[in-house]
């Protein structure tokens, strides 16, 4: 999942090297962090936060049959 997440948040951003994605396990929910400059923050959240909508969308999709449960945090560097 965190590379579908860093593929799709790459495609947003003008600038690759401007934000990093990292997941972990916290009391057995995977948390994917967008970790991003500040510039780019409005590109990844989008008007009204659909883009981000979307984003935890597709993740949670991708994640369906495994019965896992993972949160997307986006985060300001």
């Amino acid at each position: 999942m965190e590379e579908l997440v860093r593929f799709i948040v790459g495609e947003l951003v003008d600038n690759k090297d401007s934000f990093t994605v990292e997941s972990q396990v916290e009391d057995g929910i995977t948390v994917i962090n967008i970790i991003a400059e500040k510039e780019e923050i409005g590109k990844i959240i989008g008007k009204q936060g659909r883009i981000a909508k979307a984003i935890r969308t597709i993740v949670k999709a991708g994640c369906g049959k495994d019965s896992k449960k993972v949160s997307v945090e986006i985060i300001e560097k």
